[in-house]
């Protein structure tokens, strides 16, 4: 096992016992289904009761919301987790739209959504993309009006991770059509059991990421509580929006150099045992180096990524520092794996071998969340 994985500075002892539970129940609850998920598109809704028994879907919420009253360390463990056994479900999701409750919800809102989001009753969804908005969050389209006691909304999102079994969507809509400035946005929270108006397409069908539940949603005048706006007003969504992202680019940081490092050492345990001209692979100087190069990046990106989240934990991670993990490391992790599958062989192409499957479930890792190119003009905003 990588040392510097285990050692990271902001483990702890408790964090240490968790991710042992956390391993145990992603080897015995999660990897043995991945075939049959992937066949549906998506995980049984089932498993997200299990995994909220087990304090793995809000491990950082506050313990009177049903959380597990931890820090970002112990969502970083789950993360880690899933991203070396190369299984994509959705967990990460779930977090981070608990924490756009508990930074704008009221107390109300807290008590009645996050416990149920705790235990797997309720699965979380983020509903941002749009057909013609993907980066440019400041062109959604899908509008809310004020209608007395509740907001109508009508629209569509699409590539929305947990969109087809999700309870409760944290929804991005204008509410402001009188101009298309940052000020027009909002969020409001939807419950989706028996709304009417509400409905969700197909999973997609994506190249990558089997097991993930991504799927288009729609809204034909759907009436929501206007209680349900988060926030003490309209308008703000797009600076709620702006704030978490810097978690939401984290996680995908993080889960790209876990999922880098255990590409690295799969790979290098097959090339030690296939042979070639009469010799282990690992003894031609080729794959040493090939190997030496990915070891070394993938170390790189493990002391920026944990100089990351300490700075998170501190509360003083920024937008900036955070643009640059999520591009450079998504970006790595790439080159890192593609590396590793040219390693494997005719072997690498073949999706019962794990590194072929986080071949393809990494190149995603580059576009959402804000591509990567959006990510080099905050950086170069900075400058």
């Amino acid at each position: 096992m990588n040392s510097a994985y285990y050692d990271s500075p902001w483990m702890t002892d408790e964090t240490r016992i968790f991710r042992k539970s956390v391993s145990h129940f992603v080897k015995s609850e999660l990897a043995p289904h991945q075939a049959l998920w992937a066949e549906q598109g998506r995980a049984d809704p089932r498993v997200w009761a299990k995994a909220g028994e087990m304090g793995l879907l809000l491990p950082a919420a506050p313990e009177e919301y049903g959380g597990g009253g931890g820090t970002f360390a112990h969502e970083a463990v789950v993360v880690e987790e899933l991203a070396r056994s190369g299984i994509c479900l959705g967990f990460d999701i779930q977090s981070i739209v608990a924490r756009y409750i508990l930074a704008y919800g009221n107390e109300a809102q807290k008590q009645r959504w996050l416990p149920r989001m705790a235990s797997g009753e309720l699965i979380g969804a983020i509903g941002m993309t749009e057909p013609d908005s993907g980066s440019d969050l400041q062109s959604i389209k899908t509008s809310a009006k004020r209608d007395g006691d509740h907001y109508v909304i009508n629209g569509s999102k699409t590539f929305i991770t947990n969109g087809g079994n999700a309870g409760v969507i944290c929804l991005a809509v204008r509410t402001d059509f009188r101009t298309a400035g940052p000020k027009s946005l909002s969020l409001i929270v939807v419950e989706t059991k028996d709304l009417a108006g509400f409905r969700t397409g197909r999973s997609m069908l994506k190249i990558g990421r089997h097991t993930q539940d991504t799927c288009e949603l729609f809204f034909d005048d759907v009436r929501v509580p206007a209680d349900n706006l988060l926030g003490s007003g309209e308008g703000r969504g797009l600076f709620q929006m702006m704030d978490q992202l810097r978690h939401e680019r984290l996680s995908i940081a993080l889960s790209a150099v876990a999922s880098a490092e255990q590409a690295v050492e799969i790979t290098t345990s097959y090339v030690k045992e296939r042979k070639a001209f009469g010799n282990p692979l690992f003894n031609l100087q080729n794959t040493r180096f090939k190997l030496a190069e990915c070891k070394t990046d993938a170390h790189i990106g493990r002391v920026f990524i944990d100089h990351c989240i300490q700075l998170f934990i501190a509360g003083k991670l920024d937008d900036t520092t955070a643009a640059m993990a999520k591009y450079w490391l998504t970006d790595r992790q790439f080159r890192i794996i593609d590396e590793c599958v040219q390693l494997h062989g005719g072997y690498g192409y073949m999706q019962d071998f794990l590194i072929a499957r986080m071949w393809v479930d990494s190149r995603a890792q580059r576009i959402y969340a804000g591509s990567n190119e959006v990510m080099k003009e905050i950086v170069g905003w900075s400058l």
